[in-house]
Formats: structure tokens, sequence, C-alpha cells
């Protein structure tokens, strides 16, 4: 079964991510959410409307339904200025987030970071790891060359695709 703090983890994922429709099935309890965007006109700032509903089976208790506050979406915005930005800097490929998850840079709060600016790494060199739902999931560079820029800070929700570090290849 499902905690409550569960369930309210899986919304804020949700909702600060670019997926519209969510499933999950365990142990008897569904859960389902919806995201649907209105806007206003060609002109009108996009918002996006969370309403998700939260199903438990009647065995143990009642049917939970949560609707978190509207949120005005201004990052799809600022994403269509950076792509001018990347064609300038200097690197050949992009390691991306594989989930929607939290993005830490280092194993333990106490350690170093996997990887820093300059670091030289290989296809199969750890370079962060991704936390989804109490899951952590080890995120390997996939290229042999140089980090030349760090794109995501530690702690820092990221999204399914998101650029997280550049490789200049080798």
């Amino acid at each position: 079964m499902l905690k409550v703090q569960e369930i309210r983890e899986i919304i804020k994922l949700i909702d600060k991510s670019s997926i519209t429709e969510f499933s999950y099935e365990t142990e008897g309890a569904t859960v389902s959410l919806k995201k649907s965007t209105h806007s206003e006109g060609p002109a009108a700032v996009s918002q996006a409307e969370t309403a998700p509903a939260v199903q438990q089976p009647a065995q143990g208790g009642s049917n939970a339904v949560e609707h978190p506050q509207q949120e005005e979406k201004h990052a799809p915005r600022q994403e269509q200025n950076e792509p001018a930005k990347e064609k300038e800097a200097d690197y050949d490929y992009e390691v991306v987030s594989p989930m929607v998850g939290t993005f830490y840079a280092k194993p333990t709060p106490e350690s170093d970071p996997y990887v820093s600016k300059g670091s030289n790494v290989s296809d199969d060199t750890v370079v962060c790891i991704v936390e989804a739902m109490k899951l952590f999931n080890e995120i390997e560079a996939e290229v042999s060359g140089e980090i030349v820029e760090i794109l995501a800070d530690d702690g820092e929700l990221v999204e399914y695709g998101q650029p997280l570090f550049r490789v200049k290849k080798q």
C-alpha cells in the first residue's frame, strides 16, 4: 500500500515535469495523475493545471483526492533562448537524465562529487545519481571525454531528457 507521503512525492515530481499523464498500480492501489494545459490565445502564457486523482481500494480506507495549486510555467520560454548559447559552446555530447527525479552530484552528502568541470570520463564512469521514488540510479557518462559544463545543481529536480553534463569527446 502506498503511503500518503509517497503519493505527495509522486504528485510533486509529475507536477514539475513535462509528463501529462501517469498511472501506477501496486498491491491493489492505483494512482492516476493527469495534467491539462490551458491557453488563452496565441499570445497567452501557458499555464499548467494539475488535477490528479489518487484512488485506493475500499478495503483499507477511503478514496483520497489532492489538488495542488495552479502554477505559471515560465521554463519553456527560457529554454527557447538557450539553444543559441549551446551552439557557441565547445562540447560534443550531452549526458541527459533518463528519468524524472532528484539530481545528486555525489554519493553521500559528505563525499566529493563524482565529477567536476575538467574531469576526464570514460563511457562507464558514473557522473551522478538520479533518485526517483527512493531508488538511487547511477548515471554513466556514455562517452569518453572531458566534462566541460555541469548543468544541474546538487539536489535539483530534473526531468526526463534534461541535459545534466556537457562533454567534449576525446
